[in-house]
């Protein structure tokens, strides 16, 4: 059976679609998989089983990037065509069946309804496949033992960051003496250009407990990472998907963006999201979302601390 996947360009919806990968390939054990994404998440389905081909879909003028996957499918004779970003390249090359993700009328999550495009009664639980040498470099990336938090505190736009010096407020609390996790050493976690907007978070870590990750670490060792860690703090965001892919209790913070359809998923996450409401920070007046001003400040060290320890003690039970 030989498949063409056509996930997303973002990371976050990119972990969301990784539920299918695994669905096809423990129901269909012959099953050969082409997956076409974003550059960006590229490096996600690495080491994802049956897995032939990584079409790395990178964004031209007039949309020519669709036409470069056109050229590189159009060869071959696709079983199942699965398109999750609703193009017309589903129809435009030889398949005997094809399913593609429609626009949802409905408010629900985004992997619900992502399960409608296999027709599957319940969701598709997010799956990050990891190979030895991931856990080999996570290894020494974050070394020895004891308890480690781990802290996102970046996201894809400004509106959706907490501030980092909250951040750092918050990391203080949890591992003081009288935290739920004392003397902790802190990860921070994101991409190398998102130093700038961590760099209060930081400052605020000693030294002999900070590891800075920031731009160190592939999708697959960053998730390598996250299982060495007891909790994860952090933006609405793909490195929140992929912490609670990963199987690290996961608290994700929310304002500007829809919890609804948006909440990391799993029994081991939660969600903390500002005072205002969606609608009272998106599309009212004065809104511009080519600002990147944060939208985060009604939400409080104090509300993140209560909902990071009711996390905690919810999962280590």
């Amino acid at each position: 059976m030989k498949v063409l996947f056509v996930s997303a360009n973002r990371i976050g919806d990119a972990v969301l679609s990784t539920g299918l990968v695994e669905h096809i390939a423990r129901t269909h054990p012959g099953v050969r998989l082409t997956i076409a994404c974003g550059p960006a998440a590229a490096n996600l389905f690495e080491a994802a089983p049956h897995v032939e081909r990584i079409i790395t879909m990178i964004k031209a003028r007039w949309s020519g990037h669709w036409l470069h996957l056109w050229c590189e499918t159009v060869g071959h004779f696709w079983d199942l065509v699965i398109d999750l970003r609703a193009s017309a390249l589903a129809w435009l090359v030889p398949a005997r069946s094809r399913r593609v993700l429609r626009r949802s009328s409905e408010p629900v999550h985004r992997l619900v309804h992502l399960a409608g495009v296999l027709g599957l009664s319940e969701p598709a639980l997010p799956h990050v496949w990891i190979a030895r040498h991931h856990r080999e470099a996570a290894a020494a990336l974050i070394p020895g033992h004891g308890p480690v938090l781990a802290v996102g505190p970046t996201a894809n736009w400004g509106g959706k960051q907490w501030r980092a010096e909250r951040f750092a407020e918050t990391v203080t609390r949890l591992t003081s003496s009288a935290g739920i996790l004392p003397d902790a050493r802190v990860a921070v976690l994101g991409a190398g250009p998102e130093r700038p907007s961590a760099a209060a978070l930081l400052k605020a870590i000693p030294e002999n407990r900070r590891i800075d990750l920031l731009g160190q670490t592939d999708l697959l060792t960053a998730s390598a990472c996250l299982r060495r860690c007891a909790l994860y703090l952090g933006n609405d965001s793909g490195l929140m998907h992929l912490a609670a892919a990963s199987a690290v209790p996961t608290l994700g913070l929310f304002g500007p963006s829809r919890d609804s359809h948006y909440a990391p998923w799993g029994p081991l996450t939660a969600v903390v999201r500002t005072e205002l409401a969606y609608e009272q920070l998106v599309g009212g007046p004065g809104y511009d979302h080519r600002r990147q001003e944060t939208l985060m400040d009604s939400l409080s060290v104090d509300k993140v601390e209560q909902a990071a320890l009711a996390l905690w003690r919810r999962t280590r039970v």
